[in-house]
């Protein structure tokens, strides 16, 4: 990313942006996000937890999958409804 600090002096104003500035975006839920830039000393080892992060990620689904095929066979067979009469 590449930003612009706003001063009127600065080289970012005639369109030499600042950066590259690495931000970390977080999504806590579908309608609330927070983030933070990662110092470039920083950045390899927020990569690793990034791809630690998404390993976990795959193994919890993988898991909850198993879970719910589990509980649908305990359920046994689904019964055919029967329909109402108005």
């Amino acid at each position: 990313r590449f930003l612009t600090c706003g001063k009127p002096g600065c080289r970012c104003a005639r369109g030499e942006r600042h950066g590259p500035v690495w931000y970390l975006s977080v999504s806590l839920d579908q309608s609330h996000r927070t983030g933070t830039t990662v110092p470039a000393d920083q950045l390899e080892q927020v990569r690793r937890g990034i791809e630690s992060y998404h390993r976990v990620s795959e193994h919890l689904e993988q898991i909850s999958d198993i879970n719910r095929e589990l509980l649908r066979r305990a359920k046994g067979p689904r019964r055919a409804r029967k329909k109402m009469r108005k």
